[in-house]
């Protein structure tokens, strides 16, 4: 048997059993592609049932206000995702009458739709010759032809885009894309590789010349970013606190949060309290007591930044105008740092 048809011989015979697998329907496969990139199954799979339970139908995305669709994203992280993904559904309703375009260049246009999810969402709906790239596909087509070109580079990825093509089943695209994916991520995996029952493993390459713990090759990611963040939580005589929306541009866009402050190096909380380095209205310190919750910086890691948290309680004599409820602002989208102290606080303090 060739490539392809060994790849999809395997997969028929141990592909999992997966919500999205049930219907070709492009909304729900283009929620689902949408909800696992950067994610892995297990973790997306929950947030694919409660998306399709809360919006059955691209119309019922579409309306939902921003908030709840944030709301309900809450823990995968990439917020970009779930933003992009509320307007693109707007777009198909607004600007296609709610039908998902048929084609691979019409996808392209959706907000947050890439080369990758367009080949997957027009091959696996409507049977179109268009090849998926992700890790997984790079990780199986670099070991099994032997392939050391950096996967994340521009030449890496014509490379492998050309490959994956020649190597695509024409006669049964939707079936080979989802295939390799499955075949990546179950059987040819980044470390716990067995390659003793891998059915490709008398053609590999990697395998015959021993690279498969070095193979694919990625260039080095740039070190993240170290950010000092400082949360003001106020908590008034009556239970209230400040808990404001986010503005302006960033991975953070539209959650919210406690009154931050932002820096590139570590500040004492003494210092913070006593000096205009914050936008914080210094009234609201007047007879307060204040107190750090944790006794070490809570440390947050994004792709390209790592935060080091820190939650200063102030408890104020004085009453909150704009506060609202302790009780009541888990109800807004938030970020999983804030979402977790927030868990936290509740139960210990009140």
């Amino acid at each position: 048997m060739s490539f392809s048809q060994e790849i999809i011989h395997w997969y028929q015979a141990n592909k999992r059993s997966l919500p999205w697998r049930e219907t070709k329907d492009p909304y729900h496969i283009w929620l689902s592609e949408i909800i696992l990139q950067q994610t892995r199954v297990a973790q997306g799979t929950p947030y694919y049932v409660k998306f399709t339970d809360a919006f059955p139908t691209v119309f019922d995305l579409a309306a939902a206000p921003e908030e709840q669709v944030l709301k309900l994203w809450q823990g995968l992280g990439y917020y970009s995702r779930a933003r992009n993904l509320h307007a693109a559904a707007q777009y198909v309703v607004n600007e296609l009458n709610g039908v998902f375009p048929a084609n691979y260049k019409a996808l392209l246009q959706l907000k947050g739709v890439g080369d990758y999810t367009a080949s997957a969402i027009a091959s696996i709906c409507f049977n179109s010759p268009e090849a998926v790239l992700d890790g997984n596909v790079y990780r199986v087509l670099s070991r099994y032809f032997g392939i050391d070109v950096p996967v994340n580079t521009t030449e890496g990825a014509r490379l492998f885009k050309a490959i994956a093509l020649d190597q695509l089943d024409l006669a049964n695209p939707s079936d080979y894309n989802q295939a390799i994916m499955e075949f990546g991520a179950l059987q040819c995996t980044p470390k716990l590789t067995d390659c003793p029952s891998c059915p490709l493993q008398s053609t590999c390459v990697a395998y015959r010349t021993q690279k498969v713990t070095v193979l694919p090759v990625k260039l080095p990611k740039q070190k993240p970013v170290k950010v000092y963040h400082y949360y003001f939580v106020f908590v008034d005589p009556f239970g209230n606190t400040l808990y404001e929306k986010r503005t302006g541009k960033g991975i953070w866009e539209g959650l919210y949060q406690f009154p931050l402050a932002t820096f590139s190096a570590p500040r004492t909380v003494e210092g913070l309290l006593t000096s205009m380095e914050t936008a914080i209205d210094f009234s609201l310190y007047e007879n307060a007591k204040h107190f750090v919750y944790h006794d070490t910086y809570i440390v947050h890691k994004l792709t390209h930044r790592h935060i080091y948290a820190t939650f200063i309680v102030i408890e104020t004599a004085v009453t909150l105008k704009k506060g609202m409820p302790f009780g009541s602002i888990d109800q807004f989208p938030t970020a999983v740092l804030i979402s977790d102290f927030i868990n936290a606080f509740k139960n210990s303090y009140f």
